[in-house]
């Protein structure tokens, strides 16, 4: 994965699945289902990352707040805080 190798994922699979371990073939069959995704996540270098950690941030504040202000609040709160 971190040499950004398709060819490489082929190989693993083939061999993990020949170790004929249930949950290894169950991951295997959903790489296989969702393949063209698999095969762009690991051939670019793209990430979602930043987004991601923003909207964990968001989602923590939100269980924090919970209960104890309006929306409104929580929509001042995260636009002082993260958006600048």
């Amino acid at each position: 994965m971190a040499q950004k190798n398709v060819a490489g994922l082929n190989a693993w699979m083939e061999k993990a699945n020949q170790l004929k371990i249930t949950e290894i073939q169950s991951f295997i069959r959903g790489i296989e289902r969702d393949r063209q995704a698999v095969d762009l996540a690991i051939g670019t270098d793209y990430s979602n990352g930043l987004a991601e950690g923003l909207i964990n941030k968001v989602k923590v504040e939100k269980r924090i707040m919970y209960g104890r202000g309006s929306t409104e609040l929580l929509h001042q709160k995260l636009l002082t805080k993260y958006i600048k």
